[in-house]
């Protein structure tokens, strides 16, 4: 079981760029992502969900 934490580092329309601890980055649809997700917003990625841990 993979699990990562992520910071959304910016909204860009129907995606969302993630980054994480290594400042790697990734994007993904929003349509993944729980819809109160705003800029700064840490999710957790854990059994192929998202979910806040902190806005």
């Amino acid at each position: 079981m993979i699990t990562r934490e992520y910071v959304v580092a910016l909204i860009n329309g129907d995606y969302a760029i993630l980054e994480d601890e290594n400042k790697e980055q990734i994007s993904i649809a929003r349509a993944l992502l729980p819809m109160e997700i705003n800029e700064g917003t840490r999710l957790l990625f854990e059994n192929f969900q998202y979910t806040i841990i902190s806005l």
